[in-house]
């Protein structure tokens, strides 16, 4: 008798667990369809959010009317990144003799050798995450877009530094350390020591 009571229990326990067991089943195909649903969703986000930052690069680019001597060149200068990304400029440093204090821009040159494909379908904080890590620290969004055309990374606007800086200004993985310098936020913790 006790025997036979045990065995129900047991059946009964069994019965349970595999109903659990399909309950479960049956939630994980839910949630697998619901993350799929989403990561479509992601994807279109990212689509808007190029169609969107595009927009505003051309934007910015036509309120931002270079003289004839900058319009020679790719790289606008700090100021203009700055009043791009509408930054307060008052944080600026100022000499003895009241003259901005100008730090380091690097050229950005006319010819740029493809180096590799590395780039070429990724997303721009993407691939300067991958620039920065490499470089152990912060970059001028001059030498981030020299880097990025090396990579192979294909740029749709007008002006590639701007959308550079307006792409890293708004992701937190990111912080300015300079006008138009920018480094990550978090190290990894080979480099943090």
């Amino acid at each position: 008798m006790a025997t036979e009571n045990l065995i129900a229990t047991l059946e009964q326990s069994l019965r349970q667990t595999r109903a659990a067991r399909t309950r479960l089943a049956a939630r994980l195909a839910e949630l697998e369809a619901e993350a799929e649903t989403v990561r479509a969703e992601l994807v279109e986000m990212d689509m808007l959010t190029s169609q969107t930052e595009a927009a505003v690069v051309r934007l910015l680019s036509s309120v931002l009317t270079p003289s004839p001597v900058q319009s020679s060149s790719l790289a606008p200068s700090d100021a203009e990144i700055e009043a791009a990304m509408r930054h307060d400029t008052t944080s600026a440093s100022f000499t003895q003799h009241g003259v901005v204090a100008r730090h380091h821009i690097p050229p950005v040159h006319q010819e740029v050798e493809i180096k590799s494909d590395r780039f070429f379908d990724r997303t721009i904080p993407q691939a300067t995450t991958m620039i920065l890590r490499e470089e152990g620290g912060p970059l001028h969004v001059n030498e981030i877009y020299m880097r990025l055309l090396e990579g192979g990374f294909n740029f749709t606007g007008h002006n590639p530094t701007i959308s550079i800086a307006v792409s890293l200004n708004r992701n937190g993985r990111f912080r300015k350390v300079a006008p138009g310098t920018f480094d990550l936020v978090m190290r990894d913790a080979s480099q943090a020591s």
